[in-house]
């Protein structure tokens, strides 16, 4: 491919700019080629060409493509043109958490903290009960944000300590902002295609599809030609309207002179995708669907995929992409305290902000411009470019006076998954190692649904039980005339709990489970009354807080460690290897659509393409709840942590069922966060050419080559071995095997030969 730079303007903006793709990022499928745009800080049309062909020089020259040369390439080309090509390859990839620790750093257990891990279904009330763990009032500090939408979409860090306030927070990178975008422009012209009003477009502009990436946060809302409202009286709940008046008294609200500004570039935005997609759709639908009206519904999909397609190779696309990204930067020139720290010396794209005092009040309006859902203020927020918060200062609870030395880690909730067999993303599950509580925080009123399922799944088969609470919210709305009082309500809320637990021995080993159940009940807390005022807690809340933040803070005592230990004969964890691939195996087989009658329905194809997209560009490893890593994870944990149940023998008879357990749950632990590290590398860092390769299927039956292809990477990835075995299937288990040998004798046991 031949690479080469053109000069170009933005409408609005002054200078000139220059594009072209670069020969060593990937783009949306995996392949060399970016589109980048940077500005040249000029505003002479000579001098712009003049650097334009410089940069055709050096995209000419494989030779230049190496961080290596960059220092050469000081020498020989305008300083502009140099950063322009290689500040995208030499920042590289930087871990968010570990930079967080370089401004403030994270306390633990040598420091006498004890970190508690928030986990939940979105709408569950985990921020709300962040917030009075924090002592932050809902109406004048907002933070962090709360909403029965997905609301929380970073890892939010909190540590109360006394002295001044100080926050960090980091960003995604520019390629993960740039490919969020480019999906939800894709979504807005897929709109176009659907013939579908504006509104509508500007509505899939505006809102990824995975509701976690929202552009109104940066752009505003769209507000042209809205229906009229229903009648307020229709709609009154007696409850005070907390956001008008927020907005009435609050400076952080969009100005209406701003609102107009904001709606005519949403409206500019919209018409360039409308017209773009109405070009490209009308080549396609010449050319794939003459007569749209007898097309088959194959023949559609097909058309609109190579639509979509189409897109990406369209140079109008990546203009409004970039447009985009430049607008988004601007919203950092709006910042008026701390200190923005950028990727490299020359880069424009932020890596992190900074900022401390003494101020809480103004403390906290600075950081809500980079976590905050205020409506008001949409066009403004900073949220959506942010992947972490850490936050250090004087943040206590009000509902008493002690000061307990916690870390409180809360992060993105789990959505309502429709099945309880959806596995827990990754982003949580390797946390649980780091942390001392699990904090499983769900809704009384519905109690342990599907994805609060999965977390107690995951933490029993991990050996992570021991760390685990539940704080059940909403338990002032368990009402009937079967609940006359507390103790009814509460046995109503845990026979959930344990009817599940019941369940659950379906799939692991009952001595897993009953440990389980003989502890469960001291580990569950009722809460309710969050959404209200600090000091409006009753007293059973408080007292079930106080109760909560004592178990947090006992967490860190260090678990008995038991005299009895466990003897294992590795043959079985052949079947046990066997047992988790053909899981995993049927389970995406299903998903795939390629297998009829499965108890899991099959996803659409334009899923299954964005998961497969997502790993192609390295972004992601999940899209949504699609979550081969993992699942494998999952099904791997639970066949082995049977296994483990089973030792062929111990140094000595354990006493009793908890002592076992005891001796057993850290061998658990090591093997669950060990296998997220073989199972991404399996599914994919070995295979991501073949992932890539996913991504060039095109026209009818894609979507079903395009499924064989990833059920071949699976195959490849976690065989289910047999009588006779290849050799990824022996690799894989030996994989497994290794690593549960060194989990066991890590922990005193003994594997023998």
């Amino acid at each position: 491919m031949a690479y080469t730079a053109s000069l170009a303007t933005t409408p609005g903006r002054p200078g000139y700019n220059i594009s072209f793709r670069h020969p060593c990022r990937l783009d949306s499928k995996g392949k060399p080629g970016l589109k980048m745009r940077r500005g040249l800080g000029t505003d002479d049309k000579t001098t712009g060409e003049e650097l334009v062909a410089q940069m055709n020089a050096l995209l000419k020259d494989e030779a230049w493509w190496t961080i290596a040369r960059y220092q050469d390439a000081l020498q020989a080309f305008d300083k502009r043109i140099v950063d322009a090509f290689y500040d995208s390859i030499q920042a590289g990839v930087r871990d968010s958490y570990e930079i967080r620790n370089g401004v403030i750093s994270m306390p633990g257990k040598a420091d006498g903290y004890a970190k508690a891990l928030f986990v939940g279904t979105t709408g569950a009330g985990k921020t709300s009960l962040l917030r009075h763990l924090i002592g932050s009032d809902p109406d004048q500090d907002r933070f962090p944000s709360t909403s029965t939408a997905k609301t929380t979409v970073s890892d939010i860090e909190v540590i109360p300590a006394a002295g001044d306030y100080r926050a960090v927070v980091t960003f995604f990178s520019e390629t993960v902002i740039q490919a969020n975008i480019e999906d939800c422009v894709v979504n807005a012209c897929s709109a176009v295609w659907e013939r579908l009003p504006e509104d509508k477009i500007a509505d899939r502009f505006l809102h990824h599809p995975d509701q976690r990436f929202r552009l109104s946060y940066l752009l505003g809302s769209w507000k042209k030609d809205k229906p009229a409202e229903q009648a307020t009286d229709d709609w009154d709940f007696g409850e005070p309207d907390q956001a008008a008046a927020a907005a009435a008294t609050s400076d952080e609200a969009i100005s209406t002179a701003d609102a107009e500004k904001l709606q005519a570039k949403l409206e500019g935005y919209v018409a360039r995708i409308t017209v773009l997609a109405k070009a490209k759709g009308e080549v396609v639908a010449k050319e794939l669907l003459p007569d749209p009206y007898s097309a088959s519904v194959e023949d559609r999909e097909a058309a609109l995929e190579i639509f979509q397609g189409e897109l990406f190779a369209d140079e109008g696309f990546h203009e409004i992409v970039h447009d985009v990204i430049d607008d988004a930067l601007h919203r950092f020139d709006l910042l008026d305290s701390g200190e923005l720290t950028h990727r490299s010396s020359s880069s424009k794209w932020p890596l992190m902000w900074a900022y401390e005092t003494d101020d809480r009040t103004e403390f906290l309006r600075q950081v809500r411009w980079f976590s905050s859902n205020f409506a008001p203020s949409f066009g403004k927020l900073l949220t959506p470019l942010v992947d972490g918060i850490r936050v250090i200062g004087p943040l206590f609870p009000v509902f008493t006076d002690h000061q307990a030395k916690l870390v409180l880690l809360d992060g993105q909730g789990l959505g309502h998954t429709p099945d309880s067999s959806t596995s827990v993303t990754t982003h949580i599950t390797r946390r649980f190692s780091d942390v001392d509580a699990i904090l499983l925080v769900d809704n009384a009123e519905q109690p342990v649904q599907a994805a609060a399922q999965s977390v107690l799944r995951a933490v029993a088969s991990s050996g992570n039980y021991s760390k685990l609470l539940i704080a059940f919210t909403h338990f002032d709305q368990v009402k009937g005339l079967n609940l006359p009082s507390y103790a009814y309500k509460r046995t109503h809320v845990l026979a959930s709990v344990h009817n599940y637990l019941s369940k659950l021995k379906e799939v692991l080993n009952g001595p897993i489970v009953a440990a389980m159940e003989r502890t469960i009940d001291d580990q569950c807390f009722m809460l309710g009354a969050l959404d209200g005022p600090l000091n409006g807690l009753p007293a059973g809340v408080r007292a079930q807080l106080k109760a909560l933040i004592a178990f947090v803070e006992r967490s860190v005592e260090p678990p008995p460690i038991p005299d009895a230990q466990p003897t294992y004969d590795p043959s079985g964890l052949g079947f046990a290897v066997q047992r988790a691939a053909d899981s995993f195996q049927k389970a995406w087989a299903a998903r795939l659509g390629l297998v009829v009658g499965a108890t899991l329905p099959a996803e659409h194809w334009s899923r299954i393409k964005a998961l497969n997209r997502q790993i192609s560009n390295e972004s992601s490893v999940e899209y949504d709840s699609l979550r081969p890593v993992a699942d494998l994870v999952g099904r791997i944990t639970e066949e082995v942590a049977n296994f483990l149940d089973n030792p062929v023998a111990w140094t000595r008879p354990p006493v009793d069922d908890d002592e076992a357990q005891q001796a057993i749950a850290p061998i658990r632990q090591v093997v669950f966060s060990g296998l997220h590290g073989l199972a991404l590398h399996r599914l994919v860092d070995k295979h991501l050419a073949d992932w890539r390769r996913g991504m060039e299927h095109k026209g009818k039956g894609s979507a079903a080559r395009r499924a064989v292809d990833i059920r071949g990477i699976y195959e490849l990835a976690a065989p289910i071995p047999g009588t006779v075995n290849s050799g990824p299937a022996l690799e894989f288990m030996r994989g497994v095997r290794d690593l549960v040998r060194a989990a066991v004798e890590e922990n005193g046991g003994t594997m023998r030969s």
